[in-house]
């Protein structure tokens, strides 16, 4: 069997760019998967180029981020559409997009980020003949396991995507059966694709400097929480731990911004919960910060708390993890294959706040046990890397490519 080489991909983000600092708005863990897999391709050899919505004036309409891989800024829409309005503008996105790959030479795989790159990648996907492989990253169904409805058109969207992909790439084993349970078997294969963290970043550290660094108190325990403020994340539910915790030394440190149609008043009503609480004072808010300073907060803090109510896979599980912090994190989704339970981490049943002061508790009280679930966290953490992950979406599509072609011939 001959060897196929995939010069060229199309990265589709339509709703988020890779370019913009993620914690707030619509940026978030997907706009570090998207940047990092873009980088680790193009240094793999593999030429991409990522579409995504201008949602600002005064952008370019290229950016070249390093040899191989390149930003598109698609005109679609009004510059202030919040997400919840990107589905009428997909066609336009869809067109303009095919528009520069038929000026650029076309591309040989079309990898969709989230459903609405998803919808624009099955119309790309057909026009140009080209196999499609989606990353949804969430789902409606499992949104709605967790509390989080989405609109019935949503899941007859994703339903095509998933009909029409040549492949679907999930996080984890966790998030595969998860997929097959409310899925079903799809059309085309399933790929195991690991997301991965920046080692050269996010790496164990000295306490004492990071704190310095980042200007928290040398003596008081820390919990850490980062993420955007949204119900999904359930930054509400970090502060009714901290409350329900038996200490009253602990502080909840919050790095992130409101997120979504709700995000605002989901940021109003987590400072009036500590306040009603009475942990006010104990709660730090922290604006956004650029994705490689959030190594120092990860090494400023005793635990870091994912209370999400669903997660494909859990990002700042990995980065803390990586810089030797325990986590505690609620057992969904992709969570329960980055969290050891009882070795890197505690991870939580249900969504009682005091199932997680316990385990915030355990962590902080024992500061030996602490050090060696932070330990093991961090070896455990070597094994994700960016290369890693590329390598195996470089065989996926040198694959579906290949396929594609015996067919034709």
């Amino acid at each position: 069997m001959f060897h196929v080489v995939v010069p060229k991909v199309a990265l589709i983000s339509l709703h988020t760019s890779p370019l913009v600092q993620p914690g707030s708005g619509d940026s978030g863990g997907m706009n570090v998967y998207v940047r990092e897999v873009a980088s680790a391709l193009a240094q793999a050899g593999v030429d991409c180029t990522t579409y995504t919505r201008a949602d600002r004036p005064g952008l370019p309409a290229e950016v070249l981020v390093e040899p191989g891989h390149s930003v598109v800024h698609v005109p679609a829409g009004a510059y202030d559409l919040p997400k919840e309005a990107l589905a009428d503008q997909v066609d336009v996105f869809a067109d303009r997009v095919a528009e520069h790959l038929e000026a650029s030479g076309g591309a040989d795989v079309i990898h969709g980020n989230y459903w609405l790159s998803g919808v624009a990648g099955h119309r790309l996907k057909h026009r140009f003949d080209v196999p499609l492989v989606s990353t949804f990253h969430t789902l409606a169904r499992v949104k709605a396991e967790g509390g989080d409805l989405e609109p019935d058109w949503r899941e007859r969207a994703e339903a095509e995507v998933i009909g029409c992909s040549d492949a679907i790439c999930v996080s984890c084993p966790e998030e595969e059966r998860q997929f097959r349970r409310l899925y079903g078997d799809p059309h085309g294969v399933i790929e195991t694709v690991p997301p991965a963290v920046e080692h050269a970043f996010f790496a164990p550290g000295n306490r004492g400097g990071a704190r310095r660094a980042v200007g928290l108190p040398a003596d008081r325990p820390i919990v850490l929480y980062v993420g955007r403020i949204q119900p999904l994340k359930g930054p509400d539910l970090a502060v009714r731990a901290l409350a329900a915790m038996p200490r009253n030394d602990a502080m909840l440190v919050i790095v992130g911004g409101a997120s979504g149609s709700d995000g605002l008043a989901e940021e109003v009503a987590t400072r009036a919960l500590a306040a009603e609480l009475g942990v006010a004072d104990r709660v730090v808010f922290v604006e956004p910060k650029p994705h490689h300073l959030l190594s120092s907060y990860y090494r400023a803090a005793d635990v870091v708390i994912v209370p999400s109510r669903s997660e494909s896979f859990g990002l700042v599980a990995l980065e803390a993890a990586a810089c030797g912090i325990p986590v505690v994190a609620s057992a969904v989704g992709g969570l329960l294959n980055v969290v050891h339970d009882g070795v890197t981490g505690v991870l939580v049943e249900g969504r009682q706040p005091e199932r997680f002061a316990r385990a915030l508790s355990q962590v902080i009280d024992d500061p030996l046990g602490a050090a060696a679930m932070g330990a093991a966290a961090a070896v455990r953490a070597r094994h994700f890397t960016w290369s890693l992950t590329a390598a195996r979406l470089r065989r996926l599509y040198a694959d579906l490519v290949e396929q594609r072609t015996l067919v034709a011939c």
